[in-house]
């Protein structure tokens, strides 16, 4: 039996007990955070599919733990399910917590139908979110799609998921796309799958302008590997000229961390990479 305990497991067994306890003072606590958080010229928050692995309790508590309020949801595990009476109990267990969901994804637009498409409008509108991060939507569907985001005045930002992605592997794909339609219909990028892409990811942030709804951050060791994928700031990506160029367009959305490696323990790199961020907005602000 090996008895070894690494400074992962460490972190990580510790982080999933602090997980499960949650105070009146944790809350308090990210509330506080929240408010130092928009002091800083750039939002962060959390994408749910960090914790993919973990329940919404769970969720929750490494949240607070991060002293992060602001959740990008995804219907993973329990954490924002489409089913409107769990969803409900979903929204319920946010508030308690302080916890603002500010956008929902990604979600998924296989059909040219009504039906399908006002589905998940629905979803978002119960949830109070503004912006959907959509991930496949063909551009034959868009202008269906833009009927409903003018009758739901809910953003629809696009996500690019870079080489591999047969209709958006950049943001400025996306935005030839939308440039002439409804100003509600926009970017989410992904700066990891953008920059593999072989898309100047700052640039980018610059071309898309006021199309742009949300941000995944990430970090990589190497442009063209989406397995080199590390904490933010152990990496090569641009981070602070990124977050310049933020605000440099005055975006007004947020910079969700979307960690997808380490899935069973994910805090040490989550930690790691907000502590980082949060440094880089400081020394800015500064």
């Amino acid at each position: 039996m090996n008895n070894k305990l690494t400074r992962r497991n460490f972190i990580g067994s510790g982080t999933l007990a602090a997980a499960v306890s949650l105070t009146s003072r944790d809350t308090q606590a990210v509330a506080q955070a929240s408010t130092k958080e928009r002091m800083l010229p750039t939002h962060l928050g959390v994408a749910s599919y960090t914790f993919r692995e973990f329940n919404r309790t769970q969720l929750i508590g490494f949240m607070k733990q991060l002293k992060v309020s602001a959740l990008n949801a995804k219907d993973v595990k329990d954490h924002l399910p489409m089913d409107p009476g769990e969803e409900a109990k979903a929204l319920a267990d946010y508030a308690a917590a302080g916890i603002k969901l500010h956008a929902a994804g990604t979600i998924y637009f296989p059909k040219d139908e009504d039906a399908d498409i006002r589905s998940k409008f629905d979803y978002c509108k119960r949830a109070g979110i503004t912006v959907i991060v959509a991930g496949d939507p063909a551009p034959e569907v868009l202008p269906r799609i833009e009927k409903f985001v003018k009758e739901y005045d809910i953003r629809f930002a696009i996500h690019n998921h870079g080489p591999e992605d047969k209709l958006w592997h950049s943001p400025l794909d996306v935005l030839k796309a939308v440039k002439n339609m409804d100003a509600r219909l926009g970017c989410c990028i992904d700066v990891g799958h953008t920059v593999r892409a072989g898309t100047d990811v700052v640039q980018a942030i610059h071309e898309v302008g006021p199309r742009l709804f949300n941000m995944h951050m990430k970090d990589l060791t190497d442009f063209q590997s989406k397995e080199s994928q590390v904490a933010v700031g152990e990496g090569i990506m641009p981070v602070r000229g990124i977050f310049e160029a933020l605000t440099a367009i005055n975006y007004d959305g947020f910079v969700d961390l979307e960690y997808e490696v380490h899935g069973d323990d994910p805090m040490p790199g989550v930690t790691s990479s907000f502590a980082y961020m949060r440094g880089v907005l400081a020394g800015m602000a500064h």
